[in-house]
């Protein structure tokens, strides 16, 4: 009963991962072209809903579960960051439809770029953490921190950019949340890269 209990935990957390590698690289492939953004942010949505799904899933299985494969809060909380991530690529898209942005935006390919790699990142430290290679996940959450400095250092340069080019005030508001989204949901990815961390230093 306890594997099953273990597999159950450890099967939705890579569920989501994987997850959200899918919804990294259809958001990286969308904003290279912006074909069609309405069904762009609908398929973004679904991807979210899918990802509420398993952290769903996970609450219900810790509420009648008493023995944990790890601590039921680093669970919890790996839940989160993980659904936050997911969270703010389905944001930003969103935002695409409703600020009718249509044309590529060389910055924003950047960060979805930054974006579909840490979410591999994430992806290999989950699968890893399935299989108790607690010492091997290091690896991943120092490149995940290396991919989260790459997106501070891209908002700075977007944002003097945009100040300097954009004299249209809605254009400006528009485009800065945009950028700042984006770099909040590399911010989300460093912090499944410090729960992880966390759950190294408690099981190794």
């Amino acid at each position: 009963m306890r594997a099953k209990k273990k597999d159950i935990f450890f099967q939705t957390l890579e569920n989501m991962a994987d997850t959200i590698v899918h919804s990294a690289d259809y958001f990286a492939q969308q904003v290279s072209e912006f074909k069609d953004v309405e069904q762009f942010a609908k398929q973004m949505k679904e991807f979210e809903s899918k990802c509420d799904g398993f952290t769903h899933t996970i609450i219900v299985e810790l509420n009648k579960t008493f023995i944990t494969p790890i601590e039921r809060d680093d669970i919890m909380n790996l839940t989160t960051t993980l659904d936050d991530v997911m969270d703010g690529l389905e944001a930003t898209t969103s935002r695409f439809f409703m600020y009718h942005l249509s044309e590529p935006d060389e910055h924003i390919v950047q960060f979805a770029e930054i974006l579909r790699t840490s979410a591999y990142e994430i992806q290999k430290a989950v699968h890893l953490l399935s299989q108790k290679k607690l010492l091997a996940i290091r690896e991943h959450t120092i490149r995940l921190n290396d991919l989260e400095n790459q997106g501070d250092e891209l908002l700075r340069i977007c944002i003097k950019e945009l100040f300097a080019k954009v004299t249209d005030p809605i254009v400006l508001i528009k485009k800065k949340e945009i950028y700042e989204r984006l770099e909040t949901t590399t911010d989300a990815c460093e912090h499944v890269a410090n729960m992880l961390e966390s759950i190294i230093m408690r099981n190794s």
